[in-house]
């Protein structure tokens, strides 16, 4: 039995729970979305058997589908299976064959499911683009990725990943995960299962870094320095935009799912009246382009562009690791 086949006989049963229980990791899905558990929509790169009943010598075995979604089988030419289940997809080739033959009855089985992928960067042993081929959960995934890296400080093995910065992402969106519980206390509230598409970053706890976002003419990543502060930021990111709101920046400091938020006034440090706010490695500094009152109206803000920054950041300083891989 091939592992696909495998894949389709354990996830037959796990359906007939789904039913009864809200599966974990949905949060962030728009109401009414189905989990790829609950149905298993084909995309391209599968690969699949076709055979026509009765019709053995026109069988057809390992076909892939192509990036558009479509497939061709016999004198169904460029047909779109894409989002479809194998069902879904059985009946449309049925109906695109009747013109050629009687009554035709088309059997697929899956050989290879390879659309389905998420991603895991960052201090783990094997990076790269993972596919799922089964259900699995967040502390699966990082134990197929070989675990968290490790490295020697003081003749003692440490642990490099920097479990309060690091997060899952999906459609854009962070997800509520605390990465400390559920690795260091064995929280398994906190071990939502993997969906399609989801990007993992496990951060480093060796970076001499913090982060400047938003309204600044050249965020990103910016090195550590001592001495580093609000004020000498902005001029190391090339200035602020002509929108940039002074009077409230707001730094995020300490963990993503329980941050400290600190606003700083920028015009009254620049105006001598305040003194400068020092930062610290790791912190975010976020300039919002609209005046705010409560930190919690830009948080998720300052957030988004954390995940986006850390990671674009992690790929241009690591190019080489990924793409040898």
């Amino acid at each position: 039995m091939t592992r696909a086949l495998i894949f389709l006989t354990v996830l037959t049963p796990a359906l007939l729970v789904a039913q009864q229980e809200p599966v974990p990791g949905n949060q962030g899905k728009p109401a009414g979305a189905v989990s790829w558990r609950q149905r298993y929509e084909l995309g391209p790169g599968d690969v699949l058997n076709f055979s026509l009943y009765g019709r053995p010598e026109l069988d057809r075995r390992g076909l892939r589908i192509a990036p558009d979604g479509t497939v061709n089988f016999l004198e169904a030419h460029e047909v779109s299976i894409a989002g479809k289940t194998i069902d879904e997809a059985r009946l449309i080739l049925e109906q695109k064959l009747t013109s050629h033959f009687k009554n035709p009855r088309i059997i697929i089985t899956p050989e290879e499911i390879g659309s389905k992928r998420f991603t895991i960067l960052g201090k783990v042993i094997n990076k790269g683009v993972y596919t799922l081929d089964r259900p699995m959960t967040l502390v699966e995934a990082v134990a197929n990725a070989g675990g968290m890296e490790t490295g020697l400080y003081e003749k003692s093995t440490v642990e490099l990943a920097d479990l309060d910065r690091s997060f899952i992402s999906r459609d854009g969106q962070p997800m509520k995960v605390n990465f400390r519980k559920l690795f260091l206390e064995s929280d398994m509230k906190e071990n939502l299962a993997i969906e399609p598409g989801d990007f993992i970053y496990i951060a480093s706890t060796v970076m001499n870094q913090y982060y400047v976002f938003g309204a600044v003419r050249s965020p990103g990543v910016q090195g550590f320095s001592p001495g580093a502060s609000v004020a000498s930021t902005m001029a190391r990111r090339e200035g602020l935009t002509e929108k940039a709101w002074l009077d409230r920046i707001l730094v995020v400091r300490g963990t993503l799912d329980r941050p400290e938020v600190i606003p700083v006034n920028l015009k009254r440090i620049l105006a001598g009246q305040e003194k400068d706010f020092p930062l610290l490695p790791r912190d975010i500094v976020y300039v919002a382009d609209r005046p705010w009152a409560k930190a919690e109206e830009i948080l998720g803000q300052a957030t988004r562009a954390f995940i986006s920054g850390a990671t674009t950041g992690w790929v241009n300083t690591n190019v080489e690791t990924v793409l040898g891989r």
